[in-house]
């Protein structure tokens, strides 16, 4: 008596699809004939695990087998491929639909069958480009290193006059099987490396190959906006492909070269200005340098309003001078950071200037250090009192 395909997987009557492919892959790959040296007892058990992942992972199939049985899938037999065994070959297409057609190929089950046109490999071509150029736009030319088709044999890799011959060892089909006890393995062609054919008087400028390496000049249009890390896809500028196949495509991958001025934050420029300090004490205006473009007429300058008082670190924001937004009409924002120096190598009469001055602030003119000293008195007075105590 046949025995019941859920205990063959060991899975309960209510398993799902996932549990039962679980269980099915676990019990594949445990008792594959290739892994148990072609042990005939092993195959037995593979052709039952098999059996029984047919039938269950079918939900009409399933369905049928629920309610009636071995009876209600292959009319009372224990054979769901039919009598005798016939149609086992489609354990091969279980097999691949669950591990892959990799796996499959153990069986035999693929019909061999020569390599068609192959479309080419992608390609990636690092660009470096400047702040300005990504604020901008530019236009820029580039040389990638592609395979071409091969102009002397035109891709065919004979050489003129000739053509390629019928693989004899595979007798065109690109593939090759090989017995190994109940099952076929198949595997490509190792002479013509799955091509069918043979090159027998091969092409002297691409040596048999079809393909020349080659730099190809291209001209790249950046868009203006671009930031670091942006990917631009030139659609069929990668290698050739075999046998008349569609070029592959090239990425081009953008990176920014650090400004010396500017920083970028998203849309925003970030830049640092020196401030004197009794532009910042009186307030004034300074001029903040900005990205030449249509936005700021062509100048590369901008006047920045210093607010009387004003601190090192204060930022003053200048609406749309920023990078403008990729494929779009926003732009972001020139954002000002002031830093207050100094003055320094004092003249006598400048030092006494400066003494007067600080003789007559008050306190009420200097808030920040007014509530540090504040802070600093009750920090202190709060250590001598835990110490005195």
């Amino acid at each position: 008596m046949a025995r019941d395909y859920y205990e063959i997987l060991g899975v309960e009557r209510t398993v799902d699809a996932a549990g039962l492919k679980s269980a099915y892959r676990k019990l594949a790959m445990q008792h594959h004939p290739d892994r148990n040296g072609g042990c005939e007892e092993a195959m037995a058990r593979f052709k039952e695990i098999s059996e029984a992942y047919s039938v269950l992972s079918d939900e009409q199939k399933r369905a049928a087998y629920d309610r009636f049985g071995h009876a209600g899938v292959n009319g009372g037999g224990g054979n769901p491929f039919g009598a005798g065994g016939a149609g086992f070959a489609d354990v091969n297409d279980i097999f691949s639909q669950v591990f892959g057609e990799a796996f499959g190929d153990v069986f035999g089950g693929r019909t061999g069958r020569q390599a068609g046109p192959r479309r080419g490999s992608d390609l990636r071509y690092d660009l470096e480009i400047t702040l300005e150029q990504a604020y901008k736009g530019a236009d820029v030319e580039i040389a990638v290193p592609t395979t071409a088709v091969c102009e002397t044999c035109e891709g065919s890799g004979a050489k003129p006059g000739t053509k390629p011959v019928t693989c004899t060892t595979c007798q065109g089909a690109g593939r090759v099987r090989t017995a190994n006890g109940f099952f076929q393995v198949e595997r490509t062609c190792p002479r013509c490396g799955g091509q069918g054919q043979m090159i027998a008087e091969p092409c002297g400028t691409c040596h048999g190959h079809g393909q020349v390496r080659k730099n190809r000049k291209l001209q790249l249009k950046v868009p203006a906006g671009v930031d670091d890390g942006s990917r631009i896809r030139l659609s069929g500028e990668g290698d050739a492909g075999q046998r008349g196949g569609p070029r592959g495509d090239l990425y081009v991958f953008i990176s920014v070269t650090p400004h010396e001025l500017f920083e970028r934050d998203n849309l925003d420029l970030l830049v640092t200005v020196p401030v004197p300090m009794t532009v910042a004490a009186l307030g004034g205006e300074i001029e903040a340098p900005c990205l030449v473009s249509d936005a700021c007429d062509g100048r590369c300058k901008q006047s920045v309003a210093v607010p009387a008082g004003a601190q090192t670190g204060k930022t003053v924001r200048i609406k749309g001078k920023g990078m403008p937004h990729l494929n779009g009409r926003q732009r972001g924002d020139l954002v000002v950071e002031l830093f207050v120096e100094t003055p320094t190598d004092l003249t006598p009469h400048q030092k006494a200037l400066l003494e007067e001055l600080a003789a007559s602030l008050g306190e009420s003119q200097t808030p920040r250090n007014t509530s540090f000293a504040g802070k600093a008195k009750r920090f202190w007075a709060d250590i001598l009192g835990e110490t005195a105590q």
